[in-house]
C-alpha cells in the first residue's frame, strides 16, 4: 500500500506494549534491536506470526533473521533501547490513545483493525484537502 503512495505519505510505527501482557515491553524492545540491523519489519512480523514472546524466543528470532545475534542479546539485556520504547508509550498517553492498532492520519484517529479500503479511502480524503 506505501507504494501507491509513494512520496505521498510516510509510515511511523509506534510501540504501546500492554502493561499487563507477558513479554510485551522484551518484544518492542527486540523490534528496536531488530531495527538497530535494519530488520525491525522481519522481527515485527515474525513476532506476529509466531505470537512467542519470551526472550529465548527472541534470540531464536534474531537468528532466524541472521542478526548479530551477541550484539541483539547486548542490546536486549542492556535496556538499551527501553527508553525508546517509553517514550512512545508516553506520547500514547498524551493522544489518549489507549487501544492498539491506533492509526493517526493527519491528526484522524482510528481505533482497532481497519481493512486497508478504510485506510486508502481516509488517506485519500486527507490528501485531496478534505
Amino acid at each position: 500500500m506505501l507504494k501507491e503512495y509513494d512520496g505521498k505519505i510516510r509510515l511511523v510505527f509506534k510501540h504501546y506494549p500492554y502493561r499487563y501482557r507477558d513479554f510485551s515491553y522484551l518484544a518492542a524492545q527486540a523490534a528496536e534491536a531488530a531495527g538497530a540491523q535494519g530488520k525491525f519489519w522481519p522481527m515485527h512480523d515474525l513476532m506476529i506470526e509466531r505470537k512467542a514472546l519470551d526472550r529465548q524466543s527472541l534470540l531464536g528470532y534474531a537468528r532466524d533473521l541472521d542478526l548479530d545475534v551477541s550484539r541483539f542479546t547486548a542490546d536486549l539485556d542492556s535496556g538499551k533501547h527501553l527508553h525508546r520504547v517509553e517514550k512512545d508509550v508516553q506520547l500514547a498517553r498524551e493522544l489518549d490513545i489507549y487501544q492498539t492498532p491506533t492509526f493517526v492520519i493527519n491528526g484522524r484517529l482510528l481505533v482497532g483493525f481497519r481493512t486497508l479500503d478504510n485506510l486508502r479511502k481516509v488517506i485519500d480524503e486527507e490528501l485531496a484537502g478534505k
